[in-house]
């Protein structure tokens, strides 16, 4: 079975507009700016074998604050730009009926069903209490990435990172010791 990293998308790969402390999405496609860092982080993880999958909740659809031709946009500019394996979207807003808006796993689960990933070796990597409720759910390894947002944590990652280099190289490391684990 597969090995993944599975990323949120708004403040780990692409800049999140902060407001009153809280995280956005960016309204149009020329706000759309890719962190620094991303594509080395990434390039790493796909030379390491995992598959590389985006899982972003985009409810201002839904909501209608936002077009879904320009997420898509934005989705073909990470998709030529970066070495991902697939974008996962959930354009609904937050209710019991709505199995992919995370902190449900639905999303993950169906990726893992879709690509025979084995998501106890995988990764969840987000900057909000939902990207880590959302792992946890799954059966991943939780890594949050610290913004500073004014916002709780609901559940407590498995490790706390400044940015998704660090995310990078905490698992590559860290799969790398279960590997050896494993083996021995």
């Amino acid at each position: 079975m597969s090995r993944a990293v599975f990323l949120d998308r708004d403040g780990v790969i692409n800049r999140a507009v902060v407001r009153e402390g809280k995280p956005y999405p960016p309204a149009t496609l020329a706000e759309f700016e890719i962190l620094p860092g991303v594509l080395d982080a990434l390039r790493e993880l796909d030379e390491a074998g995992f598959l590389l999958i985006v899982a972003t909740n985009q409810p201002d659809v839904a909501r209608g604050l936002q077009s879904r031709e320009t997420v898509e946009a934005m989705h073909r500019r990470l998709r030529n730009e970066l070495p991902l394996d697939d974008i996962k979207v959930c354009y609904e807003v937050e209710s019991p009926a709505s199995l992919c808006y995370k902190p449900k796993p639905g999303m993950l689960l169906e990726a893992a069903q879709e690509r025979g990933i084995d998501l106890a070796r995988s990764y969840m990597v987000g900057d909000r209490w939902r990207d880590v409720g959302c792992g946890r759910a799954a059966g991943c390894c939780t890594i949050f990435i610290d913004r500073g947002y004014a916002e709780a944590l609901r559940d407590v990652p498995d490790v706390t990172c400044a940015d998704l280099a660090q995310a990078s190289a905490y698992i590559l490391h860290h799969a790398s010791l279960k590997t050896a684990k494993r083996r021995a």
